[in-house]
């Protein structure tokens, strides 16, 4: 197999054309392209010209060279947002890299309809070590730096000469092993996947957002409506969509209710009479224990969660208009008390259901019809809002559909950014100064959660619609691409991106990009690459199986659990089958890929089982000195020393150790 083109040295002296002179065939040629009208005929020219351009460009090649100067100045490995932002550079209008350039043609240059690198396909293999690709290890003496890429030796030629790597394919197809560094601070690594996927925006967009934020500002709009949903915002967080908006829901049965459709006005419609103010539609805070929800409790029954309690309250007033138990129509197996507060003598004498509180909150949120025999021009009061916490999933339990909502989940934001979404007991103490849901094991008040929501609106009309958002300035790596017209020379939004990923990465990191597609085995994940390459720019991919067998992988513990044993190793017999798994699995793909195509590879970070053993004792511990023990009273494998400090230390340093491969296919 021949090595992609990486850290190649450059072609010899550049080839002379010869000139190229008119002869007679050629003068009598131009004369007869002349028609009797006096025009020339330019279309062959034109279609031999761009056929000639297409094959100079077939002919150029990039590869990508290391800057080992510039590596060595530095006292750090390669980062993951180095690899971001590499690869923002080649897909869309991003800053070219200190540390790499490329080599031949750059990448700067382009052909009026094509650049030189067509697409980028990078994936995140975890468990891809040096001790697994058999290359030099990384050097620790002080005189040597190590984060100059390795030179990856070549396959052997016989037999004789040693046994072959356990994945031929990388030392096959790349010349260099890149060392790079996971995020994190002293005593944790951070997201790798986070990392990738989020960025802080360029200098230009920050401008942008800064000017919007102070007009907004200046604008003093103290109207709630600001901060209502978009149809877009409801489709990537999962809310019930009314069929009236669009078509993309559907009701899993028929116990399911949506509200009427709001009136549409007219140019002349709802004129205001003379003297009177216009209506303003009426706000209800509604609110739900479960999953940190805001507005009906639930418990856990034969078929899963059934609304238990819903709780209303007028956002103008502040006054509680609806706050009513709810009998499931199944027997409860767990109340949940210490999430929902709810007890088995608390709905005992509950006989109210789930259709008559659909009858209740649809009457709330449908106005009255307009009276036929009216004389007045004003319409009918708006449809009313609805407030809450993550409000899907109380929406969900009510099983109804309301096209008019406000989120103070989206509406406030988390400290890291989107996806991610903040919790409404952290919101309340960090911008409204109190604190809620400290019932312990009585549970959360559903009154008290619509109360923290009404404030946290109060406070977002004070103060801005910039409150309660951090100033970090980041973005997804596809709302970077989706700014750019670079690619192709296509308009802004003209990249197309795809994931394909283990879980459900639509609604985490990939959820701006144009593909989404959820895997459940490597198998998939490869069947997904080989459906998206062709049609997409920028895609990732990541194959889990090798970190699986490894046991790289465990699920995250609670706080009060003991730190899990160590687990046994795999097989060598495991440990063959699944490299040999993988290196066909990376042969698929790179046969699948068009020339020119950039193909990244990156491990992330090395074994992290060494650094999750260490934090979950650091963690045992620290809940331990929150319960009131003291050291002395801890038996030793409980205790924690400044020894263990710095054991995690070197832990983590380890596990933010990875490789990175690039090359471009010829």
């Amino acid at each position: 197999m021949k090595r992609l083109n990486i850290s190649s040295p450059t072609d010899g002296s550049p080839k002379h054309k010869k000139s190229k002179t008119d002869s007679p065939a050629t003068s009598n040629a131009d004369s007869e392209a002349v028609d009797s009208d006096g025009w020339t005929k330019v279309e062959k020219r034109k279609q031999k010209k761009t056929k000639k351009a297409e094959l100079k460009l077939d002919a150029t090649q990039p590869r990508f060279m290391y800057n080992n100067a510039e590596i060595t100045r530095r006292n750090h490995a390669i980062g993951i947002d180095e690899i971001r932002q590499l690869v923002v550079h080649i897909v869309a209008d991003g800053p070219p890299p200190n540390w790499l350039r490329i080599d031949d043609s750059s990448i700067n240059h382009f052909s009026k309809n094509a650049p030189l690198i067509q697409k980028v396909v990078a994936l995140l293999i975890p468990g891809l070590t040096s001790e697994v690709l058999s290359l030099p290890p990384i050097p620790t003496s002080a005189t040597v730096n190590p984060n100059i890429p390795l030179s990856i030796p070549l396959l052997p030629r016989t037999r004789d000469a040693g046994p072959p790597p356990n994945v031929p394919f990388i030392a096959a197809t790349f010349s260099h092993a890149c060392p790079t560094r996971a995020p994190g601070d002293q005593y944790r690594m951070h997201s790798v996947l986070g990392n990738f996927f989020q960025g802080p925006v360029s200098g230009e967009e920050r401008n942008k957002r800064a000017t919007l934020r102070v007009l907004s500002e200046m604008a003093n709009n103290q109207d709630p409506a600001q901060y209502l949903l978009t149809l877009e915002q409801m489709i990537e967080n999962e809310y019930p969509i009314p069929s009236y908006m669009a078509d993309v829901f559907e009701k899993p049965d028929d116990r399911w209710l949506e509200t009427p459709e709001p009136v549409k006005t007219g140019l002349l419609d709802g004129i205001p009479e003379k003297g009177k103010e216009p209506l303003k539609a009426k706000i209800y805070a509604i609110d739900c224990e479960m999953y940190q929800l805001k507005l009906a409790l639930q418990c856990m029954t034969e078929d899963g969660k059934e609304l238990t309690r819903v709780s209303i309250i007028d956002y103008y007033t502040e006054k509680v208009v609806y706050d009513q138990l709810v009998k499931p129509a199944k027997p409860i197996i767990d109340y949940l008390t210490r999430w929902s507060g709810i007890t088995p003598e608390a709905l005992a004498p509950v006989t109210t259901t789930l259709a008559q509180v659909q009858t209740h909150v649809m009457r709330l949120l449908s106005p009255p019809p307009k009276n036929p025999f009216s004389t007045s021009s004003s319409l009918p009061p708006p449809t009313p809002i609805l407030l809450g916490h993550s409000l899907e999933s109380d929406l969900k339990a009510l099983k109804i559909s309301h096209p008019r909502c406000i989120d103070t989940a989206l509406m406030y934001h988390h400290p890291r950014g989107r996806p991610l979404k903040p919790g409404l007991a952290w919101l309340t103490k960090k911008w409204c100064g109190r604190e809620i849901q400290t019932r312990g094991d009585g549970g959360h008040d559903p009154e008290e959660d619509a109360r923290a929501c009404i404030s946290l609106l109060h406070k977002k009309l004070e103060s801005g619609p910039g409150f309660g958002e951090y100033k970090t300035d980041l973005e997804s790596i596809f709302e970077r691409m989706g700014r750019s017209t670079r690619r192709a020379g296509g308009p802004v939004g003209s990249i197309r991106s795809a994931v394909v990923d283990h879980g459900n990465p639509s609604v985490m990191h990939g959820h701006k990009a144009t593909t989404a597609l959820g895997c459940t085995s490597d198998a998939e994940v490869l069947k997904g690459l080989l459906e998206v390459i062709p049609s997409h720019d920028f895609v990732f991919g990541r194959f889990m199986a090798l970190a699986d067998v490894m046991k790289w992988t465990t699920p995250k513990s609670s706080p009060d659990a003991p730190p899990p044993p160590p687990s046994e190793p795999p097989t060598p017999e495991t440990l063959k089958t699944n490299f040999e798994t993988i290196n066909a699995q990376l042969k698929t793909v790179h046969a699948a890929l068009p020339p020119r195509t950039a193909l990244v590879i990156f491990t992330g970070h090395s074994d992290p089982r060494r650094m999750a053993q260490l934090s979950a004792r650091k963690m045992s511990f620290d809940n331990a000195l929150r319960n009131g023990k003291t050291p002395e009273e801890m038996g030793p494998d409980l205790r924690w020393t400044s020894s263990d400090m710095r054991d995690l230390e070197g832990a983590v340093e380890l596990a933010k150790r990875g490789l990175l491969f690039l090359g471009i296919k010829g």
